[in-house]
């Protein structure tokens, strides 16, 4: 049981929440540690309808694709990467005429973007990047250009001498749109410097960030739990990026269009082979409060989106009642987390009539959206799926024909 006055406190605080009110570190500390589950849910999705009103949840038909998976980070979370001079025929960088073939695809399957990102490859030099977005965007006009962590922005502005604001100016005038937010695991660097120490630490992750906004950029942050961190380092990474999003908007009128959280997945990292192995991850409850709290806290974040791909759709149907709008992606290609036994390594795409029936069945209206959160079309009812149908023929032709995500060249 919990105590009457902290009872009372907590009855404050959500109170605040319904009223539209933004609560303190402190407060939000207390909610992460004693609130009730539904009465999270409750204040959730109060939040959820003061930014995003309505029962519509949204969608996106996009690709991940990843052009190299040789890194030199070593991230103890990680067992997609391969080491510079690779002998086992695990890495690769792949040509153009690889990805080319996984836009194609993309576009046949509807998608209106390609999220991009890949390891920190010292035998690629500053002008790969510049060309290889150029090359794209000119040959796929019609494709949106996600491309690159922050991460991978420092690293590459350090391999070709630049700023990160001269790196990220020049990939957007040959074509890149926006940046994603891979790579935030916990920004908090207590947590940082034990699981990814050789990569980006949270001053620069926010440096790079605040660049990209003030370029005008597409950005969305993230976040990973399940390190074994303490939920101090949790409200921490919150609190920062709360700060940050705030500044960004005050200076630039720009800032992260949306965030999302999911747990790590550790099977053939060295976090699993670790003895403290069984002490890493985060359960389907643990995700679905930390999903709340974070809803809660965020308050000028405007969109969250549940995480299927490791969570598990219906874990992802439960994150739309606490406080998700968006149900992610298609996922037509996933191969980082699904290297650390994430859902996707088994069942690595849902197609848009199946995104569309666990949002009907969690009680919601699809629609599928852009990375702006643009509504393109809304599905108000089960028989405007029909012309999806042709989606999966191409999906089953697609199939047939080979998966080109096994098709890997070195240049």
């Amino acid at each position: 049981m919990i105590d009457t006055a902290i009872q009372a406190q907590i009855d404050q605080i959500l109170a605040k929440v319904h009223q539209g009110g933004r609560i303190s570190y402190d407060e939000g500390m207390l909610l992460y540690q004693h609130a009730d589950m539904l009465d999270l849910a409750e204040a959730a999705n109060a939040r959820r309808q003061q930014l995003v009103p309505g029962d519509v949840v949204t969608y996106l038909i996009d690709r991940n694709i990843n052009y190299t998976n040789v890194c030199v980070t070593d991230c103890q979370f990680c067992n997609f990467y391969a080491l510079p001079g690779d002998t086992s025929g695990k890495g690769y960088v792949n040509s153009k005429l690889i990805l080319g073939k996984k836009i194609e695809e993309a576009l046949q399957l509807g998608s209106t973007r390609i999220l991009m990102q890949g390891g920190h490859n010292p035998d690629l030099p500053y002008e790969y990047y510049i060309d290889l977005v150029g090359w794209i965007h000119r040959t796929f006009p019609a494709i949106e250009i996600n491309a690159f962590s922050p991460s991978e922005i420092q690293y590459m502005s350090e391999m070709g001498g630049k700023t990160w604001k001269e790196t990220l100016t020049e990939l957007k005038a040959v074509g890149l749109s926006g940046l994603p937010g891979g790579g935030g695991e916990i920004l908090d660097d207590e947590i940082r410097k034990r699981v990814t120490p050789k990569k980006i630490m949270t001053d620069d992750w926010f440096g790079v960030m605040k660049v990209a906004h003030e370029l005008g950029l597409i950005t969305t942050t993230t976040m990973v739990i399940g390190f074994r961190e303490e939920l101090r380092n949790r409200m921490n990474h919150l609190a920062r990026l709360r700060d940050e999003q705030d500044d960004s908007l005050k200076r630039f009128g720009n800032g992260f269009n949306a965030f999302i959280s999911w747990t790590v997945q550790i099977e053939g990292t060295p976090l699993g082979k670790s003895r403290f192995a069984s002490e890493y991850g985060a359960t389907g409850s643990e995700y679905l409060r930390h999903t709340a709290i974070s809803r809660i806290f965020l308050d000028n974040i405007p969109h969250i989106s549940a995480s299927w791909p490791t969570q598990g759709a219906k874990v992802g149907q439960m994150a739309l009642h606490f406080g998700c709008d968006d149900f992610g992606s298609t996922m037509i290609e996933e191969n980082v987390v699904s290297a650390a036994g994430a859902i996707t390594k088994v069942s690595p795409v849902m197609l848009p009539n199946e995104i569309h029936r666990q949002i009907r069945e969690a009680g919601f209206v699809p629609a599928q959206r852009n990375t702006n959160y643009d509504v393109l079309k809304k599905f108000g009812t089960p028989e405007a799926d029909a012309e999806l149908q042709s989606i999966e023929a191409i999906t089953e032709a697609a199939t047939k024909q080979g998966n080109w995500a096994e098709l890997t060249l070195l240049d």
